[in-house]
């Protein structure tokens, strides 16, 4: 099943993405697609991301006694 979907993009992007098109010989709307799938993967390759900056606490352990190298 597909979905269509419909976006305003400002002039600078749009003139971008149709450079690019044009100097691929690609679709925009396949350039589009594939800079959405590359940014789902790095989301998925890195889930552990979506808890950075979320915990509290010391910003640096190794500072706290018990915690620092000789």
């Amino acid at each position: 099943m597909s979905t269509t979907l419909s976006i305003r993009l400002g002039e600078d992007l749009a003139r971008w993405v149709e450079e690019q098109a044009r100097a691929t010989g690609r679709s925009q709307g396949s350039l589009v697609k594939e800079a959405l799938e590359k940014v789902r993967q790095a989301e998925q390759a890195k889930p552990f991301m979506k808890l950075a900056g979320s915990l509290e606490g010391p910003e640096d352990l190794s500072r706290r006694k018990g915690f620092s190298r000789p």
